[in-house]
């Protein structure tokens, strides 16, 4: 049997996270452009069994038996080289980890959550992650690259339905690609039904690794800061996965630590970066060297001034 549990990896998300991968490679629902392991080689929606709940729990706990304290993980994650919700067994499988201590997160695009049982099964979980690229039904299809069976408004009633009732922690992740999701409507669209169950944090990501689609870009530094105060104008707890981990929001003291840390999660107004130099003894010189060196840059918006975090093309 293959190896199904991967990690320790550190996740500013979870902290520690071992992941168990319960669906062969490339078996999902959506065969995203931006999906960073590649094409869709099975695009179904029909649930089934793929590994027995007993042999993924039996990789984990061998796994744990192989660490020390310090490695120990906050959580045991869900997250596949496809849609974990196609597991037939998602059930059985969060509630036979949960027996080991360890807290259960599931990384779901939300497409299976139409069905009552998914549902269910995935409010099991402590954490939930739902994806939520777009509410337009042809940007959708554009991005995600659905089965052909799969409607978005009914995708996204599933969602309002599952969040009335689950009482664990809910994120949402909205993935931004260049010229495709980033409009204004397309934000302020997506901003309005998130707005609607209020998740403990929405996540804006972008493609940081090779995508499935070429020509599938990451958004300019621009756009970034402008989908991040879209969504937090609509009252959103907003922050930004933009492939950096760190210590965020822990001061270093360090000027530079600090504010590549936080300018990972969230863009800082210049008078707050001001108040980070004052506190770390640094000088309008040390934010001009990383200016000028693309590690940051200053953008203007609404009348406001930004540092914003540089990302690699």
């Amino acid at each position: 049997m293959e190896d199904l549990v991967f990690g320790p990896v550190p996740s500013r998300r979870l902290g520690k996270s071992i992941g168990v991968n319960n669906i062969p490679h490339k078996v999902c629902s959506y065969s995203c452009a931006y999906c960073q392991v590649g094409k869709g080689d099975k695009i179904q929606v029909m649930r089934q069994e793929f590994y027995k709940p007993e042999i993924l729990v039996k990789q984990i706990e061998n796994k744990l038996n192989k660490l020390n304290q310090h490695d120990y993980p906050d959580y045991i994650t869900i997250v596949s080289d496809g849609e974990p919700t196609l597991d037939i067994n998602l059930g059985k499988l969060i509630t036979c980890i949960k027996k080991l201590g360890i807290p259960v997160a599931v990384i779901t695009n939300s497409s299976l959550l139409h069905l009552e049982t998914v549902r269910e099964e995935l409010s099991l979980a402590n954490y939930v992650s739902l994806k939520i690229d777009t509410v337009n039904a042809h940007t959708w299809k554009h991005i995600n690259k659905p089965h052909k069976s799969l409607l978005l408004n009914q995708t996204l009633d599933a969602i309002l339905a599952f969040t009335q009732h689950y009482t664990g922690q809910c994120v949402t992740e909205t993935m931004l690609v260049k010229d495709v999701n980033t409009s204004d409507s397309e934000l302020s669209g997506t901003a309005q039904f998130i707005k609607l169950f209020k998740p403990n944090i929405a996540y804006i990501s972008i493609p940081t690794r090779p995508p499935a689609f070429e020509g599938t870009l990451p958004p300019l530094e621009e756009t970034l800061l402008r989908a991040h105060e879209t969504f937090s104008w609509h009252c959103l707890n907003t922050e930004l996965l933009t492939g950096y981990e760190g210590n965020t929001f822990v001061s270093t003291g360090n000027f530079y630590n600090d504010l590549l840390s936080i300018t990972a999660v969230h863009p800082m107004r210049i008078d707050a970066v001001k108040e980070l130099m004052a506190k770390t003894n640094a000088t309008e010189e040390s934010l001009k060297k990383l200016i000028d060196s693309n590690v940051v840059k200053q953008l203007s918006y609404e009348r406001q001034t930004y540092i914003v975090r540089c990302f690699k093309k």
